[in-house]
């Protein structure tokens, strides 16, 4: 069974190639040998390319861990913006600073998110705008759609960013100004009435006093009663 099962693949390989079983094999040895030498110059190279691109990866530092910063004011919120590398990178949302390091690739320099880092800008995400003007924290006149936005973003911040302080608010200039203004004004008005009631113990007795006290006894003369001794004797006689 064997045998004519190789004197027909003899004859295939005669019929289809034209060249004889020993002569055939020996071409499809030669082949398999050369595709190897090849594959293993060609594969040797592409894994020493990967290799080195492995060694060329740049490996990520280890995050600090978060800093407590307690209040401090928007000038110094500032510093953090990414510009330092030594720095962490800050963000705030109404009010309060979050630690935004981990997403340093979109709040970072470079990022899209970059111009919203080391301030306070809960107006610009709550419109999703970004213009410069919108970069602060003042949220009045905001609509109810732009509430709900703004509180959904505050919220994915609290579950995904370390809270490390607040900025500190800042009191308008007019208003600073009229409550000095006021101070003055009350601290007046009480020098005033202890004043007033100082006045008459440093002058003395009032002008009626004095005159009661310059004039003497009073002048009026005393009625004369008509039931005197005299009388009264003459009506016994």
């Amino acid at each position: 069974m064997a045998l004519q099962l190789w004197e027909t693949l003899k004859e295939a390989i005669v019929a289809y190639t034209g060249l004889s079983a020993p002569t055939f094999f020996t071409l499809l040895a030669v082949l398999i040998a050369f595709y190897y030498v090849v594959s293993s110059l060609f594969g040797s190279s592409d894994q020493n390319t990967h290799a080195r691109s492995r060694n060329f990866v740049p490996e990520m530092e280890p995050l600090k861990p978060p800093v407590q910063l307690g209040e401090i004011s928007e000038e110094e919120l500032k510093a953090y913006d990414g510009s330092d590398a030594e720095k962490p990178l800050l963000m705030a949302i109404k009010g309060q600073i979050y630690d935004i390091s981990q997403s340093r690739m979109f709040y970072g320099p470079g990022g899209p998110y970059a111009l919203f880092a080391g301030k306070d800008a809960s107006r610009a995400l709550a419109k999703m705008s970004f213009e410069e003007k919108d970069l602060t924290g003042d949220i009045s006149g905001l609509g109810p759609f732009e509430l709900d936005a703004l509180q959904d973003w505050e919220y994915k911040f609290m579950t995904k960013y370390v809270k490390v302080g607040t900025v500190q608010k800042t009191v308008p200039a007019t208003e600073g100004e009229a409550q000095s203004s006021a101070e003055p004004s009350e601290s007046t008005s009480g020098d005033a009435e202890a004043d007033a009631s100082k006045k008459p113990t440093e002058d003395g007795p009032s002008d009626a006093s004095k005159k009661t006290t310059e004039d003497g006894p009073s002048e009026t003369p005393a009625v004369k009663s008509d039931e005197t001794p005299s009388n009264v004797d003459a009506v016994i006689e």
